[in-house]
């Protein structure tokens, strides 16, 4: 699997505490929700119910997800990508994760739990079966290495 960057995204370190926090509370089942923003920007995430309730696998509820393009829409915003979990596996995307992801201009996002001191968010694009991994920028940081490390509850 390919992983250097190759396009880069902003996304500020308030949005990757709260995928963080999100991930806490559902484990050890996979969270999974959606990313709002543009295409050079997340602003925000929705959370979405995760249908398959599962420690593996993810399925973003389809009502969670039109209410999202529809408030995205209302302010001007749209759905750029998608993010979920894996509470006991690295942030890196499965062979699951590659052969069902349907939107390739989405920037998927994959939050590790592996252990408190390995918390990581990590960023790509899956096209084809491939993933090319994203540089996830922050505001706050002029650039974090393609991740951004988590920092204790909030």
């Amino acid at each position: 699997m390919k992983t250097s960057p190759v396009d880069a995204v902003v996304m500020p370190e308030s949005v990757g505490r709260g995928l963080l926090t999100h991930a806490r509370n559902e484990a050890p089942r996979e969270c999974c929700g959606l990313l709002i923003g543009t295409k050079e920007q997340i602003v925000r995430s929705a959370r979405a119910h995760n249908l398959y309730q599962s420690s593996t696998r993810y399925r973003v509820d389809p009502v969670d997800h039109f209410e999202a393009i529809r408030t995205a829409r209302n302010e001007g915003l749209e759905v750029v990508g998608a993010y979920h979990s894996h509470p006991g596996s690295l942030p890196q995307p499965s062979e699951t994760d590659l052969n069902q992801a349907n939107y390739p201009q989405f920037v998927y996002v994959i939050v590790s739990l592996v252990s408190k001191e390995t918390e990581a968010i990590k960023g790509y694009r899956m096209r084809s079966g491939q993933a090319t991994q994203v540089e996830l920028l922050s505001h706050e940081e002029s650039r974090c290495a393609g991740s951004i490390r988590g920092e204790g509850n909030r």
